[in-house]
């Protein structure tokens, strides 16, 4: 047995693991212990935008 007849099995394994992955990592983002954390950085770009500290506008 050669490498060559090897790769069609390699190919399959590949799409497998990649699959699994996507499954984790969408497991792990949308977990819901995480929503709060997750639902803070979606208003991120909400939030004012006002220097900290005395910024040179004077806000």
């Amino acid at each position: 047995m050669s490498l060559i007849d090897l790769l069609p099995q390699a190919r399959s394994l590949w799409t497998v693991w990649f699959f699994l992955v996507f499954l984790g990592v969408i497991t792990w983002t949308l977990w819901p212990g995480r929503r709060r954390e997750l639902e803070a950085r979606g208003r991120i770009p909400l939030d004012d935008d006002q220097p900290q500290g005395g910024g040179r506008h004077g806000h």
